[in-house]
């Protein structure tokens, strides 16, 4: 694994900083939204760590840690204007759900596979993008992400009764 470059330092910290706000806001208010001082703070980390994810290419060019910065950064484009316009009238708050949530998701999975991939330093978790564990931690985040999707849009559809 090669080493951290300055602005992976910067990316991991931060992206570190967007995961902590991201669920302390879905666990404190069951969504994300721009009206939360931490949903705020969540969407602005988010921005600046997709944007620097796309700047990495310390493992090969672009790659699938890249293509998933361009996917945060149109989930969370997809939430801000879900939010803003109501561009489906009452449907919007679930598009703005699925969409700040995703990034939430897109988070995780490029953390979790350099996290395995890094530690314990000189001996880390898993060797390769293939390893089992790796894909069990992948699906597991899916699941945790449908789940949370699902009890965020009955939490929406009970709170707009």
């Amino acid at each position: 694994m090669p080493e951290m470059i300055p602005l992976g330092w910067f990316h991991t910290i931060l992206g570190v900083g967007a995961v902590v706000s991201g669920f302390y806001t879905v666990l404190k208010y069951k969504v994300i939204s721009l009206e939360q001082r931490s949903g705020k703070l969540y969407a602005l980390l988010t921005l600046i760590v997709a944007g620097t994810s796309l700047g990495i290419y310390n493992q090969g060019g672009f790659g699938i840690a890249h293509i998933l910065g361009v996917m945060t950064l149109a989930a969370l484009l997809c939430g801000v204007v879900m939010e803003k316009t109501k561009l489906f009238g009452s449907a919007s708050k679930y598009f703005q759900a699925l969409g700040y949530t995703s990034t939430l998701l897109f988070h995780m999975i490029p953390a979790i596979t350099d996290f395995l991939r890094r530690l314990p330093i000189g001996d880390p978790f898993i060797d390769t993008l293939e390893d089992p564990m790796l894909r069990q931690f992948h699906l597991a985040f899916l699941l945790i992400f449908v789940i949370g999707l699902v009890a965020q849009a009955r939490w929406l559809s009970k709170s707009s009764t």
